[in-house]
């Protein structure tokens, strides 16, 4: 379905009573409604909470959102670096973080759980920092206190390609980035790109998105402020953003809770699930009430 939020139009589903706990789940760089594995929304909708899952701006059914003058292309950033340019983002994560708010108004939601994986992780963050009063709790998902520099740029960066091409890569970076101890099947990974392919999956947008990740800048001096409770979950084997950030997040915000997770990398795969649903569900209950 689509609503209009923060001044663009958002692709969002809901599983779950309308009466429920708001939790709003919150994708990374470049993934979509359509990455979720499948009962990780149904598990949180049977015990009552009320899930609202969208696509970030830039991806899936979302709208595209370029700037004049704003290349998104992967070799016009490469190039823009290699000259020693900074690239200018279309959009920060700061006007993402604002999505969330938007579509939170839109719903007519006065306050939510919120889970932010990677990217998504990031925006949490920024809701914790400027929107806590829009809160329940953040719970923050294999992701790190600012993401300045350019990293793994490379590695990121995205390129228009055919449907195969697509499968393809998933299934490289499942090898590099995914959960060894939670693994899944190739035909899982093959089935799961074919359908964010068909969903709407534009390399201008995925960069765009990039872009406005690694111009986030640092938080780690704002994160003591945040009055929220907040879960920190982290893959232990989590190749892409290792699982020293989160504990490193833990420590910098007041009272937040961190579990580093065996056998988990970088994706949330079916068998850890029942990992993820327990631990938050324990801390919701815990830290601020299931049906508050």
């Amino acid at each position: 379905m689509q609503i209009k939020a923060n001044g663009i139009f958002l692709d969002y589903e809901e599983l779950g009573p309308t009466g429920g706990v708001p939790l709003i789940l919150v994708r990374g760089l470049g993934s979509t409604i359509a990455h979720w594995p499948p009962g990780f929304a149904g598990a949180f909708a049977a015990l009552g909470y009320r899930v609202v899952m969208f696509d970030n701006r830039d991806i899936g059914r979302s709208q595209r959102c370029p700037a004049p003058g704003v290349d998104g292309k992967a070799e016009t950033i490469l190039a823009q670096i290699a000259a020693g340019q900074a690239p200018t983002p279309a959009y920060l994560l700061q006007d993402m973080a604002a999505d969330v708010v938007g579509l939170m108004d839109a719903l007519g939601l006065e306050k939510a759980h919120v889970f932010g994986m990677s990217m998504g992780g990031g925006i949490a963050q920024l809701l914790a920092i400027h929107h806590a009063h829009r809160l329940l709790s953040a719970t923050l998902v294999m992701t790190r206190p600012g993401f300045v520099g350019q990293g793994k740029l490379d590695d990121l960066l995205s390129y228009p390609g055919t449907e195969d091409e697509y499968v393809k890569t998933s299934l490289y970076w499942d090898q590099i980035w995914g959960n060894p101890g939670f693994p899944v099947t190739q035909d899982y990974v093959g089935d799961m790109a074919r359908a964010a392919y068909a969903r709407g999956v534009e390399a201008d947008g995925v960069n765009r998105q990039l872009l406005a990740t690694i111009n986030a800048g640092d938080l780690r001096a704002q994160l003591p402020d945040v009055a929220l409770p907040c879960l920190v979950l982290h893959g232990a084997e989590d190749s892409l953003i290792p699982p020293e950030f989160g504990r490193q997040i833990a420590a910098l915000i007041p009272d937040a809770e961190c579990h580093v997770i065996a056998g988990m990398g970088h994706t949330i795969t079916p068998l850890v699930v029942p990992v993820l649903v327990g631990l938050m569900h324990e801390f919701y209950c815990r830290r601020v009430g299931a049906m508050r």
